[in-house]
């Protein structure tokens, strides 16, 4: 089958020759005719298969044009990055259609994205917050919109989205197509879809979890971080074999580290990216890499969604991921377009359980390399792998042994709370009594004394 053979309009058509796409994915064929029905959908496709055609070829080909102010179709990712991707795939299908598209998301100035939507539109791609914002300042009205596309919706979980997820739905409108794809199933993602779809056909083009065939994959058993540190120097030395290489971690603590590291090794070869860095900085960082002038991206879990750059050669895990999920996000970002791509991950003894995970929902086992003699195993650790000393009871330990900070206090705090001293030194002084009761028990003392 050709995209000639679905029921496309002209101009998609043409949008496609211009892309030189021809044939469609599995998932792009088997979503359309089910998406262009008007059901609620969900499709289940891995990483780098074509899901964002999947339901945009069939949404776009039902947009009739218009010339409303409120947008009719929307689509919600995790992050800006996807809302970034999604945009642009969009605006290429679109080159020969009158279809207003724009991308909202957190970290920008909002005013500014108001004046955008106040403009009108067809389609919003958006991130959950930024929109809700929006919402609630009138900027953007949602009660036309008549396709729901929830893109990555387990990431949004992971996220902690569920709370503004509900409020968006909320405010949409009850009659509208719910779509929803994903790489991944999870049980949270399970309980959205029986609150919010109705009766939602299921398109599964491989199991949950279902790595590309096209993808090979490899791992080595590693002690700490520094020894992974010293591999991946060992590997990224070949620059012709690893030309583009990603590197996911744990952490923003963790990409720090091992930039500056690789700064020294790599000079100008290397680029970093994570939830700190201002959008400017992380949109150049992917178009540095993307262009080449970077071969080695390091980037955490914000990137293992939206990245859709051609030609990634290897995915290194320098951590093992504690969710297999972000595994397989991760590994989807090489071997796109039925391409070649290698993933490769790095284990140490206390990130075994995780790598059992990845194992069990894959339903396969991953191919261990012997670590290199000529690598050197580090001793250094980092401070979240040094042992943490915890001291057990002592009880030879005195809790008033003077520490060699010590010293006597001034005679005017050495005073002691006795306790209602005021009242006695009153008494003492002035001879009055200050309450009844004192003035009645003085009355009895002076009538007895005058016995």
């Amino acid at each position: 089958m050709t995209f000639r053979d679905l029921n496309l309009s002209t101009q998609l058509i043409n949008a496609l020759d211009d892309l030189g796409y021809t044939t469609p994915t599995p998932i792009q064929q088997k979503a359309f005719s089910p998406i262009m029905s008007g059901k609620d959908i969900v499709g289940i496709a891995q990483t780098g298969t074509g899901k964002t055609y999947g339901y945009m070829l069939p949404v776009l080909r039902t947009l009739k044009y218009s010339v409303q102010q409120n947008p009719r179709v929307l689509v919600l990712v995790p992050t800006r990055e996807l809302v970034l991707q999604v945009v642009k795939d969009i605006e290429k299908l679109t080159t020969y259609s009158n279809v207003r598209i724009a991308g909202v998301y957190g970290g920008t100035n909002i005013n500014t994205q108001k004046k955008v939507v106040s403009q009108g539109l067809d389609v919003v791609v958006a991130t959950p917050g930024r929109l809700y914002d929006l919402a609630v300042s009138k900027a953007v009205q949602l009660k036309s919109i008549q396709k729901l596309i929830i893109d990555e919706v387990d990431v949004m979980m992971d996220l902690g989205f569920r709370h503004q997820l509900m409020n968006i739905f909320d405010i949409l409108p009850r009659q509208r197509q719910n779509i929803m794809f994903s790489a991944t199933m999870t049980a949270e993602v399970e309980l959205l879809l029986t609150e919010i779809f109705v009766n939602p056909q299921k398109i599964s083009i491989a199991k949950s979890g279902t790595p590309l065939d096209n993808i090979k994959q490899y791992r080595y058993d590693v002690p700490n971080f520094y020894s992974k540190v010293n591999l991946l120097v060992h590997m990224l030395q070949n620059e012709k074999e690893y030309s583009k290489v990603l590197l996911f971690v744990a952490n923003k603590r963790m990409a720090d580290r091992l930039f500056e590291r690789f700064e020294r090794t790599f000079t100008d070869q290397c680029a970093v990216i994570h939830s700190n860095k201002t959008q400017n900085y992380r949109l150049r960082s992917i178009e540095q890499f993307e262009t080449g002038e970077h071969r080695i991206l390091i980037a955490t879990d914000v990137m293992a969604r939206g990245l859709d750059i051609d030609d990634i050669t290897h995915v290194i895990n320098v951590d093992t991921p504690e969710y297999p999920e972000n595994y397989m996000h991760r590994i989807g970002r090489t071997g796109r377009a039925q391409k070649q791509g290698i993933a490769i991950v790095l284990t140490t003894e206390k990130e075994r359980e995780y790598l059992r995970e990845i194992e069990t929902l894959m339903e396969m086992k991953i191919e261990q390399l012997a670590f290199p003699d000529t690598v050197e195993t580090a001793t250094e650790l980092t401070p979240e792998e040094q042992p943490k000393v915890k001291e057990i009871y002592n009880p030879n330990k005195h809790d008033d042994e003077i520490g060699p900070a010590f010293h006597e206090k001034k005679e005017k705090n050495k005073k002691v709370n006795l306790g209602g001293r005021y009242k006695r030194e009153i008494k003492k002084k002035y001879k009055k009594p200050k309450t009844k009761g004192d003035k009645t028990f003085n009355l009895k003392h002076k009538k007895r004394r005058k016995k």
